[in-house]
């Protein structure tokens, strides 16, 4: 078997790399420095040939002489190649050895004329406009009696040098690169000895955080890598276990606590939400995955339950709270909360138990206005039959005429008693055959016979308010009903429609088949009902108008009869209203079908 190797011994050659690119970097940095010494030696030349056109000129008188100084430029500079300038300390170009003096521009602002005036010597490098090459220029200024007299400028191209740095350039990246390529060679070999195992530990890796906890073995003669697979082999039989033991007990948890009809949220000392399950969510119209880690006051809009979280987590004691929420629609919700601590007994915020009253307080709101209403409703004619019978037993009474016109209204007020009763009575074994599964009696009936029944019925009450009653409806339109009962329902309807409506106005009645249901809608143009009745608007006694209602002789059952009608027939009843744009009932009702 193969010796096993250290890791230190695999990555040695690895420096090669280095080696390779500071040999590239001094190759790069020799080639800069050279094109430096370059114009360094150019920039020494021109000064030399500078301080040279200086000794030729002997008297400071002779630089002020403009065609000898520009004739001399022109000749030495052409046996020199150079391009020799001669300014005066006004700027002015007394000679130039390519141009005519009179046609070039002050040179004052040069920066070899300004080197050359206040530090001895001037020197730029520059693109010139005047001949379209790159330029060094020199600058040496001449003194007579310290006083300056001119200024010799002397230049050359540099393009020359550009060009020439530039071949070896080339040549040194191609020898940079024949490098390069063989230290590549070498370290991708030297890199795939390392990098093959170590990829293959992290596919073992990315096995085992996707829950896969069997891996193969790495093809790896280095030492240090066989034992980081022994390692993780041993970590990973480990983890295995723990994370079964973890899943396990957090399902177990989660089945739980989604399981419960109560809403938990648990939340840390800084009231953000660690967890909450399904009946949370339902309670407050939130996602768990949306809300976990943000605070209270973001994932859940409501003063009151924000103040009871806090109250929870600051106070010693548990906290129970009744909640009023409004997502849309009021609810109660009774909350009882406690603080939350970890398995060391350290308290790490709260965790609140939240229960949904809504449907109790409901109940409890419709038990109490069906009993005060009810109670109202019987108390009325009750007190009155009393007061007239108590009338004529102790009073009396000094005529017939009045005699009978006491027991005409007693006679009223009873059968009021008696249509209250009979509704009520109604209503109960509606209910309680709906309750108790007993289905009524349906045959196939025609819905225009039972409509026009309906209609004959109120005629006399719509006629009296010259109300036309409009019936829209298929002759052989039929459905599986209970005929009275439905029959009964259009009249309730009808009769709200007629009583509720100005004289001289219309109401349309309307039937037709949609999606295997029969839909029979009840118009009206009266004055309509506001929004916030019509959600309470088939409950027992409930009155938009008390005052109208009773005027009107209704009983105030007349719609929880139709909505108990629809229901024993597996339907529904609905109502569409808007003040000054009259109402419409519908009733929907299923098993329609045209002969």
């Amino acid at each position: 078997m193969a010796k096993k190797r250290a890791l230190i011994w695999v990555l040695y050659p690895s420096y090669l790399f280095i080696i390779i690119l500071s040999i590239v970097t001094v190759i790069w940095y020799a080639s800069v420095s050279e094109k430096r010494i370059f114009l360094k030696q150019l920039e020494t030349d021109l000064e030399t040939r500078a301080k040279f056109i200086q000794g030729m000129i002997k008297t400071p008188d002779d630089y002020h002489d403009q065609a000898s100084v520009d004739r001399l430029c022109k000749e030495i500079g052409k046996l020199t190649a150079t391009r020799i300038t001669i300014i005066l300390p006004s700027g002015k170009v007394a000679g130039d050895s390519e141009f005519d003096p009179l046609e070039m521009d002050n040179h004052k602002d040069r920066l070899e004329f300004i080197g050359a005036v206040k530090e001895k010597k001037g020197v730029s490098t520059r693109y010139s406009l005047t001949l379209n090459k790159n330029f060094m220029y020199v600058g040496m200024p001449v003194y007579f009696n310290n006083t300056l007299h001119a200024v010799i400028r002397t230049s050359i191209t540099v393009d020359i040098i550009d060009e020439a740095v530039s071949a070896m350039q080339q040549k040194i990246i191609f020898t940079g690169f024949i490098i390069a390529i063989f230290a590549a060679l070498v370290c991708l070999f030297i890199s795939r000895r390392i990098s093959r195992p170590i990829e293959e530990l992290r596919k073992n890796a990315e096995g085992i955080a996707k829950g896969e906890y069997r891996f193969s073995q790495p093809r790896s003669r280095i030492y240090e890598i066989e034992n980081l697979h022994n390692a993780m082999k041993e970590m990973v039989k480990e983890l295995e276990e723990r994370i079964l033991t973890i899943t396990r007990q957090r399902n177990e948890i989660e089945v739980i606590l989604s399981s419960m009809e109560e809403g938990i949220i648990a939340v840390d000392k800084d009231e953000r939400i660690i967890s909450l399950n399904r009946a949370a969510e339902r309670i407050f119209s939130v996602k768990s995955r949306d809300a976990q880690g943000k605070s209270i006051q973001e994932a859940i809009r409501n003063r009151t339950f924000h103040d009871f979280i806090s109250d929870v987590i600051k106070g010693s004691e548990p906290v129970e709270k009744e909640i009023t929420l409004y997502p849309g629609e009021e609810k109660y919700i009774n909350g009882h909360g406690t603080r939350l601590v970890d398995t060391n007994g350290k308290e790490i915020g709260a965790l609140i138990v939240l229960n949904d009253i809504t449907r109790l307080k409901r109940l409890e709101n419709i038990r109490r206005d069906f009993v005060a209403n009810v109670s109202h409703e019987i108390k009325t004619p009750v007190t009155a039959i009393k007061g007239f019978v108590e009338t004529l037993k102790d009073v009396g009474v000094d005529s017939e005429a009045e005699r009978v016109r006491f027991l005409t209204i007693i006679s009223r007020h009873v059968n009021r008693l008696e249509a209250i009763i009979d509704e009520l009575l109604q209503l109960s074994r509606l209910e309680k055959e709906t309750e108790s599964g007993d289905a009524i009696l349906l045959e196939n009936a025609n819905v225009l016979n039972i409509i026009e029944t309906a209609a004959q019925v109120c005629s006399p009450v719509a006629e009296a308010k010259q109300i036309k009653i409009n019936i829209t409806c298929e002759q052989g339109l039929a459905a599986k009903v209970n005929a009275p009962l439905l029959e009964q329902a259009v009249v309730n309807l009808l009769d709200n429609a007629v009583k509720y409506s100005d004289n001289n106005t219309k109401v349309h009645v309307k039937a037709y088949a949609k999606e295997d249901m029969l839909n029979i809608e009840v118009s009206d143009e009266g004055r309509g009902i506001e929004k916030e009745h019509l959600p309470r608007l088939f409950e027992r006694f409930y009155r938009v108008d008390k005052a109208r209602s009773r005027q009107q002789g209704g009983t105030g059952l007349g719609l929880a009869i139709v909505k108990h009608i629809t229901q024993a027939h597996q339907g529904s009843v609905s109502v569409e209203s808007a003040p000054g744009k009259g109402s419409t009932f519908t009733i929907r009702l299923p098993k329609v079908f045209k002969k």
